[in-house]
């Protein structure tokens, strides 16, 4: 057990030195702004790059772990959305907002920091593949459902189109295809950006994580759903058992690329929940208890789950033979 307090103590440590931070020291949210900047579109890049680009090109092709990853979640997103229904009464945009938070991982800030501190530099791939599959399914799902619930005025047209830009021209994505690239051609930085690239690839999970805690400290806690528990259940237990039910039955996955995936998937809420609630003024205050509430229980939730794998308790292949 030391061993697995080791890894999620520290992980969820700095969560909570951000949280902490966030509730005594008084600094505008604004303030954030140039971090974000630097995680989102500096660190992190860095860091996918660089795994990628390490990696052989012949792993990063495995359609069967893409579609099945991919497929499971949009599952999370199909049964939230259906709790979502039956608790507004079909109102469309909130029930899309609950879809979106029961399927949308924290894959951003939280993934690959504990992927690869859980499993190593194996889970690179995976982890990867995840996270540009699952942003571009979600990114086009919600401009989509908004429309078919009238929120988003645009026509449907210009509604896919803005939802393929914001996938492509997404800074993950972007570094992802370059990494592709540079495998592709075995291609080798100089010295000095391949320093400053791990310079940054060392700040992408840490600086991620405290300011993970800062945001949810910011996010007030003033309206807990009834619909909360249900959602949460999906996001936390429901969609991991999804993703490892699936890999199993499709079978031929090395384990570490299916415990990844079960990680990728238990992880809480996105704040990118909350983002996507702000921009279409839809579910707000809710989806920012979600974010708060599921990030608090994840601590157990993940914990206990990073246990079963260290353990060897829960089988990577759930129909061997």
């Amino acid at each position: 057990m030391n061993d697995i307090l080791s890894l999620a103590l520290p992980f969820f440590g700095l969560i909570f030195l951000g949280y902490v931070s966030g509730k005594l020291v008084h600094i505008p949210e604004e303030g954030l702004a140039w971090l974000n900047f630097f995680i989102i579109y500096i660190a992190l890049p860095a860091l996918f790059f660089l795994l990628i680009a390490e990696t052989p090109i012949e792993q990063l092709a495995n359609w069967a772990f893409v579609l099945t990853t991919t497929f499971s979640t949009y599952c999370g997103f199909a049964i939230a959305f259906a709790i979502g229904v039956l608790v507004t009464r079909g109102n469309i945009p909130e029930s899309t907002i609950m879809g979106i938070a029961g399927a949308y991982s924290n894959i951003g800030y939280m993934g690959p920091g504990l992927t690869l501190a859980a499993l190593g530099p194996e889970a690179t791939v995976p982890t990867t593949l995840i996270f540009c599959f699952d942003n571009a399914l979600l990114f086009t799902l919600a401009p989509l459902m908004m429309a078919i619930g009238g929120t988003e005025k645009k026509p449907i047209g210009q509604v896919v189109l803005l939802a393929a830009k914001r996938v492509l021209l997404h800074p993950f994505i972007l570094a992802t295809m370059a990494g592709v690239a540079a495998a592709a051609i075995d291609f080798q930085p100089p010295v000095a950006i391949g320093k400053m690239l791990t310079f940054l690839k060392s700040a992408a999970a840490p600086c991620a994580l405290f300011t993970l805690g800062v945001t949810v400290a910011l996010r007030p806690l003033k309206k807990v759903p009834t619909e909360l528990p249900a959602l949460l259940f999906v996001k936390l237990v429901i969609h991991p058992v999804i993703v490892w039910v699936l890999l199993g039955y499709v079978g031929n996955f090395e384990p570490v690329w299916v415990y990844t995936a079960i990680l990728m998937a238990s992880l809480p809420p996105a704040l990118n929940v909350f983002v996507i609630a702000r921009q279409y003024g839809t579910y707000v205050e809710r989806a920012s208890s979600v974010v708060l509430v599921g990030t608090l229980v994840s601590v157990f939730t993940v914990t206990g789950l990073l246990y079963l794998i260290a353990h060897k308790i829960l089988p990577a292949d759930l129909f061997p033979g």
